[in-house]
């Protein structure tokens, strides 16, 4: 089936909308600004789509080479908006960098800019804008060795450089969450339980359990 964004009723689950990601894309994680535009980052290609207020399809918003990453996947996975001016990216693969996207007063897509961490960030899922310079990162591990290798991450944002400090460590693919006030939500997606089982490991386990964690973010 291709890959499509979905609208739904909030209150009753009903389908309302889905817009198909143009030339076989991939629709991974999306952000949304002050206006109501939401932008949607492209797995498969190196790029950011762009859906408008009560616009019929996606288009693209900032496509470039610069945003390409190694590996099967060559496109992008989380996405934020920081503060209204920026909007950051992460690649798929597994990465020593994030990239910034300069978000124009009238909504255009500015240059790209490689933003450096003192370190490789192990798969970054996601992400989410805390509060001015500084970022949330879900570090899933996903392509990673073990189960446990997952984290949650604050950076701050120093010009084209990144300080990173974990928050919390040892975590079974943390594949998203989300920032409330002074502290971070978050899940743990045990991928490996499907992606990584070999022939006679026997059936997928029911009832696993899944929940939602959080932690305290740093005051500094």
């Amino acid at each position: 089936m291709p890959s499509a964004l979905k609208r739904y009723d909030l209150a009753t689950g009903a389908p309302h909308a889905s817009y198909a990601m143009p030339d076989d894309g991939y629709c991974n994680d999306m952000a949304q600004d002050a206006a109501g535009n939401l932008y949607v980052t492209d797995s498969y290609h190196p790029r950011v789509l762009r859906l408008a207020p009560g616009a019929a399809a996606l288009t693209v918003w900032k496509e470039d080479p610069a945003l390409a990453g190694p590996g099967p996947y060559k496109g992008l996975n989380g996405i934020a908006i920081d503060g209204g001016r920026n909007v950051y990216v992460s690649l798929v693969a597994a990465a020593s960098y994030l990239l910034r996207i300069d978000l124009g007063a009238g909504g255009q897509a500015g240059e790209v800019t490689r933003i450096e961490a003192p370190r490789v960030m192990k798969n970054v899922d996601a992400i989410r804008a805390w509060k001015p310079g500084r970022l949330v990162l879900f570090e899933s591990n996903a392509f990673g060795d073990g189960p446990y290798g997952g984290q949650v991450t604050v950076a701050r944002i120093d010009g084209a450089k990144l300080g990173l400090q974990t928050v919390v460590a040892g975590l079974n693919d943390p594949s998203s969450g989300a920032v409330l006030g002074d502290r971070v939500y978050f899940i743990e997606s045990k991928y490996a339980l499907l992606t990584k089982r070999k022939d006679g490991d026997g059936a997928v386990p029911n009832g696993v359990p899944f929940d939602i964690q959080s932690r305290a973010l740093p005051r500094d």
